[in-house]
């Protein structure tokens, strides 16, 4: 086990501390006070030193413990113990690497000191109260600022001897702010406000160490920072890069953190508490630009992009962050990308926190439940809302594209829907948000932004749940043969379709036998396989009228054209132009386990049918015999139909 050993005096100290205690690695965490040790997780391979070394403990230390590597994460100010871990290395023989902490963009109006003696020279050049926001060891030198007990205001921790020193550099008990951070700009300018500050004084601490926070605070309060400029340091590495040698050198893994958020339908008003905390805690931030220029927090690294997999790359490829926040429209659970891109973060530390849904935000805008809607989305993906709307007394459509809400209402008005109810929501949650309620035919006529929350209430829903439409339902062509609503009937009930079911209908005719398996395969896909050309043409026309999306028309003839077809799990065989025996050796090599449910009315088909059960699990064979009324003057006769053998053969153990 590797042996490994971190001055943790920073931000980027103590978040490389907790990354190694994940890590199969023997860790050493060298830290100056008490106080420095309780800001560390406790883990079972990490031992705590809780003291200021000297030079000789140090060298002592890495002799007794003959340390792989030795990193010096302190602060940059803290040059002097720089030296002393440095040297004790060199002294011991071991590996020394510095983590540096990277700086941040100061702003043009800031003054700029070498060390406290400069800040203080020009200080006393200046009039207004002053926040001192470097620590309390700088304390004496700052004494000799004029007026330093009525001016000067310090920020400090909370611990005895920051209390102490102070007392000793003459700050007044009402002066001395003593507060653990990490302190926000918002709280920074409460502070400088308070105590009417005219001066900020702060160290380039870099963006973990608040440097970007305390700047924006000062701007806004009104207050000129003076920065003392960073002393020269070694050479070292990034906290991106010293990550990446680790890895390299002793085969660690970097998992960094990724909170997938919810923010609901747009405005960060309505964002829950958990997902703000989230975003404003990230180091990154990676969504769809509207997203995240919505939520952004002031010097906050920014990615925008939807694609799962581009997301995906640049968390990998971004080691310098440890916390990212994806942001996600509406809900994580709700038509979200996250269900593309959890599975490409399983290498990460990741938590998903669900938004308010457009469903939810519209429907307690309308003052309704949606216990009972029916939820979709055709933004983005291709859908057919029309058997929803017809099946299902009302229909939550999530909808883009160029007046995407518009086009919707005019395809239900085409379809016969056009006296539904259609509420649509225009930027939801905005205080520009609109909401318009009427008919899809009034809807029709208007222009809607292009992402837009739809609710669809159609209150003559009650959908047939038998088999077999009326035949007078489809577009009819005497040249083109149909199975008729008896055998139909009796035919999809052989089959025990399921809702995945991907099912083949083979010479599919006008298409009827088809539609109704796609009806009933809600969740599945239906191929139908047709040679004629007059019957390709009136089953597309029939597949546009009943409004089913997951049917696939192959012109061409089994079994020959259906080889590139996805394994069946159900078939209908309503004609096979002579090739049974054929189409059922391919149906048994594709899928074993397949259902078959053919009809036959030539005594031939009937043979080769008959002769194929020793193939299956199961064969058998009804003769249905359907006679239809129909009218003759004052009476009416019973019209006899042609005898129609259904064959079900199961293969496998069905």
């Amino acid at each position: 086990m590797y042996n490994i050993c971190v001055f943790a005096g920073t931000t980027e100290g103590r978040e490389l501390v907790e990354y190694l205690s994940r890590q199969s690695v023997k860790l050493t965490a060298c830290v100056a006070t008490e106080y420095g040790e309780t800001l560390l997780k406790p883990s079972p391979n990490l031992t705590v030193s809780a003291k200021r070394l000297t030079p000789e403990e140090m060298e002592a230390l890495f002799r007794r413990e003959r340390f792989d590597l030795v990193v010096d994460a302190t602060h940059p100010y803290a040059s002097a113990v720089t030296e002393n871990i440095a040297e004790a290395c060199n002294a011991a023989r071991i590996e020394y690497l510095r983590l540096l902490r990277s700086g941040s963009e100061a702003p043009g109006d800031a003054v700029f000191a070498a060390d406290v003696s400069e800040a203080v020279a020009y200080l006393n050049s200046t009039q207004g109260n002053i926040l001192l926001t470097t620590g309390s060891k700088e304390l004496a030198g700052f004494s000799e600022i004029r007026d330093f007990a009525d001016r000067v205001y310090a920020r400090v921790l909370p611990m005895e001897d920051s209390l102490r020193l102070c007392q000793k550099a003459g700050l007044k008990p009402s002066h001395i702010l003593a507060i653990q951070g990490p302190f926000s700009a918002e709280m920074n300018k409460a502070m400088l406000r308070s105590v009417k500050a005219a001066f900020l004084v702060t160290k380039d601490s870099g963006t973990a160490g608040g440097f970007d926070e305390k700047i924006t605070a000062a701007r806004e309060a009104g207050a000129k920072a003076v920065i003392i400029g960073r002393p020269p340091q070694r050479d070292g590495l990034s906290f991106s890069e010293t990550v990446n040698l680790l890895c390299q050198r002793f085969g660690l893994h970097w998992r960094p953190r990724v909170d997938v958020v919810g923010i609901g339908p747009g405005s960060s008003e309505v964002m829950t508490v958990e997902a703000r905390k989230a975003v404003s805690e990230a180091e990154c931030l990676i969504g769809a630009q509207r997203m995240t220029a919505a939520v952004k927090a002031e010097g906050q690294a920014v990615y925008n992009a939807i694609s799962p997999q581009a997301i995906s790359d640049y968390i990998h490829s971004h080691r310098e962050y440890r916390r990212f926040a994806v942001v996600m429209s509406g809900d994580t659970g709700f038509y979200s990308g996250a269900k593309k891109l959890l599975p490409l973060l399983e290498d990460c530390d990741v938590q998903v926190l669900p938004g308010i849904s457009s469903l939810a935000y519209l429907c307690s805008r309308l003052k309704v439940s949606y216990d009972d809607v029916v939820a979709v989305s055709i933004h983005g993906r291709d859908h057919c809302i029309l058997p929803d709307v017809r099946k299902n007394r009302r229909v939550f459509v999530l909808v883009g594209g160029e007046n995407g809400a518009g086009k919707l209402c005019e395809e239900l008005t085409e379809a016969g829907l056009g006296d539904v109810s259609v509420s649509i929501g225009e930027r939801l949650s905005y205080p520009d948000e609109v909401i318009s309620v009427g008919t899809a035919r009034e809807l029709a006529k208007r222009d809607f932004e292009s992402l837009s929350a739809v609710l669809v209430d159609n209150p003559l829903a009650d959908p047939v749940v038998t088999y077999g439409i009326e035949d007078d339902r489809f577009t009819r062509n005497p040249a083109v043969p149909m199975t008729k609503s008896e055998v139909r009937s009796v035919s999809l009930s052989k089959l025990r379709l399921t809702r995945h079911a991907v099912c083949w209908d083979i010479g599919a005719g006008s298409g009827s036998v088809a539609i109704e398996m796609a009806l009933l395969a809600q969740k599945g896909h239906v191929y139908a396989i047709e040679r004629k050309a007059d019957a390709l043409e009136l089953m597309e026309e029939n597949i546009r009228k009943f409004g089913v999306e997951n049917i696939t028309v192959v012109s061409g003839t089994a079994p020959g054209d259906c080889e590139a077809l996805p394994a069946p799990t159900h078939v209908f065989i309503g004609g096979s132009s002579g090739n049974m025996k054929q189409i059922l050796e391919m149906l048994l090599r594709k899928n074993p386990n397949v259902r078959i449910v053919a009809t036959a009315i030539t005594l031939e088909s009937i043979a080769e049918l008959t002769e194929a059960f020793p193939r299956f699990a199961e064969g058998n064979v009804v003769c249905l015999n359907a006679a239809r009324g129909k009218q003759a003057g004052p009476y009416h006769l019973m019209m006899g139909q042609n005898p129609v053998y259904i064959f079900t053969l199961q293969g496998g153990n069905g």
